[in-house]
């Protein structure tokens, strides 16, 4: 019985949905930052009689992640990061209702989803417009970025005859 080769999967081939009460979806060009670092302290055990100090984790941080995309005709991203935001009326609001879960879905060579990577309580807090340059013909892009909580990595097994 022989090892089963698995092809990479490719990082144009994705989707971006946003788990709430209405689904927002847009047609992202990159995703980036996702990042998850498990802080630790050295310390001997009790029952340790050589000396040696062992790795406790005590805090886990997510970097913030950015999505990317072209502007369009569409504000639900940027709707959701001013209701982040302080409005010149009043400061942020600071519901619940801000945060999401994010899932970036990666498509296997069949345009089925591969791996999702599932962006725990995301909440925006940037965006950036790219540099508006008449000397150049390139699409119009945005940025937001998103503090995350959480992160899963979900792994969707092949259907029959892939």
């Amino acid at each position: 019985m022989g090892i089963e080769y698995q092809q990479p999967f490719r990082s144009f081939r994705f989707l971006v949905e946003v788990e709430s009460s209405g689904v927002i979806a847009a047609a992202f060009t990159q995703f980036s930052g996702v990042k998850m670092e498990v802080q630790t302290i050295q310390a001997r055990s009790g029952g340790e009689d050589r000396g040696v100090q062992e790795y406790i984790p005590t805090l886990t941080s997510f970097a913030p992640v950015t999505l990317t995309k072209g502007v369009v005709g569409d504000n639900d991203f940027l709707d959701w990061l001013f209701s982040a935001g302080a409005s010149h009326n009043a400061g942020p609001s600071g519901g619940d209702d801000m945060r999401r879960t994010l899932n970036v879905i990666a498509l296997n060579e069949a345009g089925k989803p591969g791996v999702t990577w599932s962006l725990k309580d995301a909440m925006p807090i940037g965006y950036e417009l790219t540099p508006m340059d008449g000397g150049r013909s390139e699409v119009l892009s945005e940025s937001m970025t998103f503090a995350i909580t959480g992160m899963e990595r979900i792994t969707h097994p092949p259907e029959e005859g892939q």
